[in-house]
């Protein structure tokens, strides 16, 4: 007799919450299914609802007086007195009169300049420890490395500052005080599977997004009727990976289905010889935020004052208002740009302000050179701004359909591109539903259905 599952019996079991792992939990949410999340590596900055396998044992630093409650600012850390702390909105630094003592690293988004890690160095500029903070502002875990600058090992923080967990990068072993109890896991693996089996989900489903420490979890676990499912979100390369051959040959212990996450990857799995029934395309739910309403609103956001084209595109497209907004100042160059009517800018823009613009502009523009600031394109895209890019300029090419992407020298078709947009409401609508398709926007139904 087959095992038979509960509806809502499934543990998401994810190794880091980047953006792909994030998309998969956030999938499930607008799905209206708040499946319990654990992660395997902490980073203190995880969001509600998800529990890293670490501090599941650490407790609860959000009722703790002994934390400050929030993220510390990057001159809130402790310094020896007359060591200097200075900062950009990339990172910070630590010296002593002119020698560098310390490094300091933001929590996304960086411009905020919240404490994460902080890296200490010996007379030599060699890293010798790392402390990380938490979103609560707590030192919830330090690093040590040894006079080469590699890893020895990291213990783990309770809030009251007590030891509680130590990993050996040496070893790879794991030490838990759990209360009187002192357990040894041999690795990551092991340690990850008492944490299920003692939150009381090794019986639930496993749905799982990589073929490394989590898979190896789920094989771990006892036999469930091939409930576990990988939730793949990575490239394929010339070869199907060796891990992922268990789950399509059937000899995996506990999955027996693959959601594919990338219309490439899915593709080359089948041209491959993978078989087809052990697949299925799966795309993402999105929270969008607003409708595009084709109002003649362009936002372009910048870190720098190297924008493609802007002054051709702008003079090309008088009815279109331009708002171009910067974390930081901006240049006399791009100052300039004021010149233009149809142009308004936002030097050292305010995020409220900034919320304000995603708000009201439903045409982004991907076109700055230099790095993304804010996540942008993500955010145009889940504002339903119909993006438009340059390939030279691209910064993530996810969130915008191949047919929008230009060549800097093909400036002219992107304008004429937007003025058809401009023209027609069926074509406005077509381009859009061309960028959710090619972001792989998915139902909810479909994910029911797993």
């Amino acid at each position: 007799m087959g095992i038979t599952f509960e509806a809502d019996n499934i543990v998401l079991l994810l190794d880091n919450y980047g953006e792909d792992s994030k998309k998969l939990h956030t999938s499930f949410l607008q799905a209206g299914k708040k499946y319990p999340v654990f992660v395997i590596e902490e980073d203190g900055f995880l969001p509600e609802g998800v529990t890293s396998v670490f501090g599941y044992f650490l407790g609860a630093f959000a009722t703790s007086e002994k934390v400050p409650g929030k993220p510390r600012y990057f001159n809130q850390i402790t310094v020896p007195e007359y060591w200097e702390i200075s900062a950009n909105n990339n990172s910070g630094k630590v010296h002593e009169l002119n020698k560098e003592r310390a490094r300091i690293f933001y929590a996304e988004p960086k411009h905020k300049r919240l404490v994460k890690v902080v890296d200490w160095y010996d007379d030599r500029g060699v890293v010798r420890s790392s402390d990380h903070y938490n979103r609560y502002g707590a030192l919830y875990a330090r690093t040590i490395f040894n006079s080469k600058g590699q890893r020895v090992n990291k213990s783990y923080f309770n809030a009251e500052g007590k030891e509680i967990l130590t990993e050996n990068y040496v070893t790879r072993d794991i030490i838990l005080n759990d209360g009187d109890v002192v357990r040894i896991f041999k690795n990551k693996h092991e340690f990850t599977t008492f944490v299920l089996q003692k939150a009381g989900y090794a019986g639930h489903r496993i749905f799982f997004n990589t073929l490394s420490t989590s898979f190896f979890v789920s094989e771990r676990l006892p036999e469930n009727g091939n409930g576990d499912v990988l939730f793949w979100q990575e490239p394929i390369s010339d070869e199907i990976p060796g891990n992922m051959r268990l789950i399509l040959n059937g000899t995996s212990n506990r999955a027996a289905k693959i959601m594919v996450q990338s219309e490439e990857a899915y593709r080359k799995l089948l041209a491959l010889g993978a078989p087809a029934e052990k697949l299925r395309r799966l795309g993402y739910i999105y929270p969008f935020v607003k409708e595009n309403l084709g109002k003649k609103e362009v936002l372009i956001c910048t870190n720098s004052d190297r924008i493609a084209e802007v002054e051709k595109i702008v003079e090309a497209l008088p009815e279109l208002h331009f708002s171009i907004a910067a974390i930081t100042e901006m240049s006399s160059k791009l100052m300039s740009m004021e010149k233009y009517s149809n142009v308004s800018l936002y030097p050292g823009v305010k995020m409220k302000v900034l919320d304000e613009l995603f708000m009201k502009a439903d045409f982004y523009l991907d076109i700055n050179h230099e790095s993304e600031i804010v996540s942008a394109v993500e955010k145009a895209f889940l504002h339903n701004q119909l993006i438009f890019a340059f390939k030279e300029t691209l910064h993530n090419a996810f969130y915008v359909a191949t047919e929008h992407i230009y060549t800097v020298d093909r400036v002219n078709e992107l304008v004429l591109d937007i003025k058809a947009v401009m023209g027609s409401t069926a074509l406005l609508k077509e381009y859009l539903e061309r960028q959710k398709k090619a972001a792989m926007q998915e139902s909810a139904e479909t994910y029911l259905g797993i």
